[in-house]
């Protein structure tokens, strides 16, 4: 009865320790200690179980050797169970041949401590009921080992498949943040370096506006955009140092109007390290700016209740509308979604798509404190 009692308990401690949000915390950051966590738990309970249950037969030396013994006997049988009949015969779907062989191990393993254990210990069975308890203490002990190792060995193959769907989940996420941050087109950092070179030798007021442009972009491209997050106002300076870049490159004649006003939550609110960049330079590169003389790039940006708006219009050379409309619902925009949804799942817009007279759109609307 008292082993009733606590497999009972037993099955309660498991059910809230293992529980989904617990384990779900726990598996994040430590879930190989979990694993190795539920063999010593388990253990730890099957020794208590042995002595309660056996002291009602053996005086206290024969119950420590009778511990001992069944602990080391039922870890071979568990491991067993956990390592060998799960993954070759529960996970590979031959349920029948899995639950044959349980059975056989439960029972060979049963019999096997029905023979030795009175034998070694010469236990006294003349109190009423003895031999029976006896009997259902096995039985019900080594049912224990043999259930509890088949759930743990089947519950684990189900948590290191979690574990490596999270991990893949990271890496993706670390891929598509990586994705955005090569984006800058390395072309035109060392065209911008060869006018720098260039103007050098001019001795022009374009050298030092360029170097310190360029500086600017360089220190949010190298420090900057390692960060998951970075404020409003951090990406504006390197997206403003990318515009200036370009600018000084023509001659400041390109058409680029930005209506940014300076708000405080711009130095507050904090977003994903260089989507709004991203999406500037894409539309550098579709605008034709630069090459067509009525290329224009319009951007605005504002923060109201906990809401950041962020628009460009820019216009696409009549050759390339439709490589800019490809290119656009390409990688650069599924990572931005991507990292969108990672940050910010049912709580951003995000719209791109062509406008009239061969313009481009893109609107994103992200709720930062929602």
């Amino acid at each position: 009865m008292f082993l009733i009692i606590n497999f009972i308990i037993i099955l309660l401690i498991i059910r809230i320790l293992f529980s989904r949000k617990i384990l779900e915390s726990l598996m994040k950051y430590r879930w190989k200690f979990l694993l190795r966590f539920q063999h010593i738990f388990f253990l730890f309970i099957f020794i208590l179980m042995t002595y309660f249950t056996e002291n009602y037969f053996l005086d206290s030396n024969q119950l420590v050797i009778s511990i001992i013994l069944n602990t080391i006997f039922n870890v071979g049988i568990y491991y067993l169970v956990y390592y060998y009949l799960v993954p070759r015969f529960y996970l590979s779907n031959k349920y029948p041949e899995f639950i044959l062989y349980a059975l056989i191990l439960f029972l060979g393993s049963s019999l096997f401590r029905i023979l030795w254990e009175p034998a070694v210990f010469q236990m006294d069975f003349s109190g009423e009921g003895y031999h029976v308890g006896f009997l259902y203490n096995v039985y019900i002990s080594q049912g224990i080992i043999i259930l509890v190792g088949s759930f743990l060995g089947i519950t684990k193959d189900k948590f290191l498949i979690e574990q490596d769907v999270i991990s893949l989940g990271e890496e993706k996420d670390q891929l598509y943040l990586d994705l955005l941050k090569s984006k800058l087109n390395p072309h035109f950092l060392l065209n911008t370096l060869n006018n720098i070179y260039a103007n050098s030798f001019t001795h022009s007021e374009k050298t030092s506006d360029s170097i310190l442009q360029l500086s600017r972009l360089l220190k949010y491209i190298i420090y900057d955009s390692g960060k998951e997050k970075v404020t409003v106002s951090q990406e504006f300076s390197s997206l403003k140092a990318l515009a200036a870049l370009y600018q000084l490159k023509y001659n400041n004649q390109l058409d680029i109007v930005m209506d940014i006003e300076d708000q405080e939550e711009f130095d507050i609110a904090e977003i994903p390290s260089a989507i709004l960049l991203t999406l500037f330079e894409n539309a550098l590169k579709h605008s034709a700016i630069g090459e067509d003389a009525h290329g224009f790039i319009q951007l605005f940006c504002h923060i109201e209740r906990s809401e950041l708006y962020f628009e460009i219009v820019n216009s696409v050379g009549k050759d390339r509308t439709h490589a800019a409309e490809s290119d656009y619902h390409g990688l650069g925009n599924e990572a931005i979604i991507h990292i969108l949804e990672k940050f910010y799942p049912d709580q951003y817009e995000f719209y791109s798509g062509p406008k009239e007279n061969d313009q481009y759109k893109i609107a994103l609307t992200i709720t930062i404190n929602g």
